[in-house]
């Protein structure tokens, strides 16, 4: 078994790989851009890393550097987690040309299943079912026409190399096509650094149902039961159950059949997730997973099972530790993701302080979380704050323990979906076992109010304020070792005799706060309703302008948000460029 394991990646699934390091005996060795220096992964770590300053391409996709630091501090595998690089072959193949091991599948499997054509192509063979589509990536809007027509509307462009919503769009009729499909190759481009897309039928609300799989490239693989992640808002999951309120007996195990044909058709060894659409009795491959899930943690709450100790004990050479008649899941699971976002505001993130912070607890509670009072959720990544997860015997019990427990959670200083869960949990198309399409799809779209809530928690106690800090650079010697320092000092010991500054009271605001404001105001004026970079501007000084139509396109947090006009008029005092910074609240355009 291995002595030390570095893990390649930030926040709370940095904290759960250490967390089973920890229990298995292991080293856990940290890595932190600077930004994150402050976080609660590094302190949380045996040993931590710094990549340095800059945007994650310089630091947590920055192969060398990782591969650096895992020599320097003799760990012997890397643990990618998920995003950043779990699914990157070169990755796991400079891991393997280092010496080091990688905890997940071989990089050819990574490959298979990274192009989502060559994917479907494969699972065609393997006798796993497929949507009615193409298998290869589509030259240009003139070829996309063609094939359109013989699949029939609406039609689904998809990035060939993508997933979690990134390059993905929908054409409803032949006029939609070209704007869809430009839409995809360019957020393909920009996330993927391949602009490869390709055409299927879109099939409209299907379910979206995944099963965990395990192999330890030993001959034995096997399927854990199903997650149903069908409660999305663009693409991109929001809630997961298990087992799914829709899936009968049959459908389990002709879909957990198909799972493991999947994975020995690519070679398979890890923990990996292959996900379908499902409609009625019917099940279509979509793609596959080849990590840990960020909505692991159902599955392991009804089959006792850490997935990440498997993925450590199989990267190790040992076999999984059940066999297929062992796995037995019981009860029902949730998982709500608490993500910085407001969903009032048609989900825009909302980065900034965490300025109080406390998690529930109790029986069948867990939350998966990176941050404490004081944490900054940075708008350099992804806008999850933590996973809260519950389970009970039976679906009812479990979404009532769930409610319990969110209305126990206080996160301060940043809006968060918290509001939202306990409305959505309450929704009776919910509680029937819906996915409540229809309703997400307008809050996706346009700002919608949520009903205020009852009884809101008392406030949490008050949380340690970041104070400011100075940076002082000094050489030491060590055992006879030169390291260069450097000191992060708080600006108040610096100051001879000075006094550290007043604490300021916080307003409390009964649960999560609202961070910002967006939209136009009553002058006419377009403000920028996030932090984010300026993607792309439609519009130019004197041009005229309806309600609704697009003034830019404003990155956050890995999403594309547009900014569309509040009232008809004449644009004036455009004042952003592509590729400019912008502050929440900043005036962007003028509309007269």
């Amino acid at each position: 078994m291995f002595e030390a394991v570095l893990v390649a990646n930030r926040g709370e699934i940095a904290i759960r790989v250490m967390r089973t390091l920890r229990e298995m005996g292991i080293r856990s060795v940290a890595v932190y851009s600077e930004a994150d220096r402050d976080a609660l992964f590094v302190q949380f770590a045996d040993e931590a890393h710094s990549l340095g300053p800059g945007p994650a391409t310089d630091t947590y996709l920055n192969i060398p550097k990782i591969l650096e630091v895992a020599a320097a501090s003799g760990a012997q595998a890397v643990h990618p987690g998920y995003g950043f690089l779990a699914e990157n072959a070169p990755f796991a193949r400079a891991c393997e040309e280092a010496g080091i091991t990688f905890i997940g599948p071989p990089p050819d499997a990574i490959d298979a299943m990274g192009s989502k054509t060559a994917a479907r192509a494969l699972m065609d063979a393997a006798g796993v079912p497929i949507v009615p589509g193409v298998t290869e990536g589509v030259a240009d809007v003139a070829e996309a026409t063609g094939i359109a027509e013989q699949i029939g509307y609406p039609i689904a462009v998809k990035a060939a190399a993508g997933g979690g919503g990134k390059g993905f769009r929908v054409a409803l009729t032949p006029d939609d096509l070209e704007g869809a499909f430009e839409g995809a190759r360019r957020e393909s481009e920009k996330f993927f650094a391949d602009s490869t897309v390709y055409l299927e039928r879109y099939l409209p609300h299907p379910r979206h149902v995944e099963i965990q799989v395990l192999a330890d490239g030993q001959g034995t693989t096997l399927w854990l039961g199903e997650r149903d992640c069908s409660v999305q808002r663009r693409h991109q999951k929001l809630v997961e159950e298990t087992p799914s309120p829709i899936v009968s007996d049959g459908l389990r195990q002709r879909m957990g059949e198909a799972s493991v044909r999947a994975a020995e058709a690519v070679g398979y060894r890890s923990a990996g997730t292959l996900e379908y659409l499902v409609s009625g009795e019917e099940f279509f491959f979509l793609e596959m997973n080849t990590r840990i899930q960020v909505e692991h943690t159902v599955t392991e709450m009804v089959t006792g099972l850490d997935l990440i100790r498997e993925q450590v004990r199989i990267a190790a050479g040992e076999p999984v530790s059940i066999t297929q008649d062992q796995v037995a899941p019981r009860g029902h699971a949730f998982e709500c993701r608490i993500n910085a976002e407001d969903a009032e505001r048609r989900f825009l993130p909302t980065p900034g302080p965490i300025t109080a912070y406390r998690e529930p607890a109790g029986p069948g509670v867990r939350v998966d979380s990176g941050v404490q009072g004081g944490s900054v959720i940075s708008d350099m990544y992804d806008p999850m704050v933590a996973k809260l997860i519950t389970w009970d015997i039976d679906r009812e019990a479990a979404r009532r323990r769930m409610l319990r427990a969110l209305e126990e959670y206080v996160v301060e200083g940043v809006t968060t979906l918290i509001p939202f869960h306990i409305w959505l949990l309450n929704q009776q198309e919910f509680i029937d076992g819906g996915a409540c399409h229809d309703a997400l799809e307008a809050m996706s779209a346009e700002n919608t109010p949520l009903p205020p809530r009852d009884g809101a928690p008392p406030p949490a106690p008050e949380a340690p304020e970041a104070e400011p800090v100075a940076e002082r650079s000094l050489v030491a010697e060590v055992g006879g070792r030169r390291f260069d320092v450097r000191l992060f000092i708080p600006e108040k010991d610096l100051a001879a005799g000075g006094a550290p500054p007043p604490k300021k009271k916080r307003e409390r605001k009964g649960g999560s706060s609202h961070h910002g404001s967006g939209g136009g105001s009553a002058t006419g004026e377009v403000h920028s309703p996030m932090q984010g970079t300026v993607l792309s501007v439609a519009v130019a000084d004197g041009q005229e302008v309806a309600v609704g139509d697009v003034i830019c396109i404003i990155e956050a947090m890995k999403m594309e948000n547009e900014v569309t006009a509040h009232t008809a008029g004449t644009i004036s005092a455009v004042s952003i460029e592509a590729g400019q910074s912008v502050a929440a609240d900043e005036v962007i355009a003028v509309i007269g």
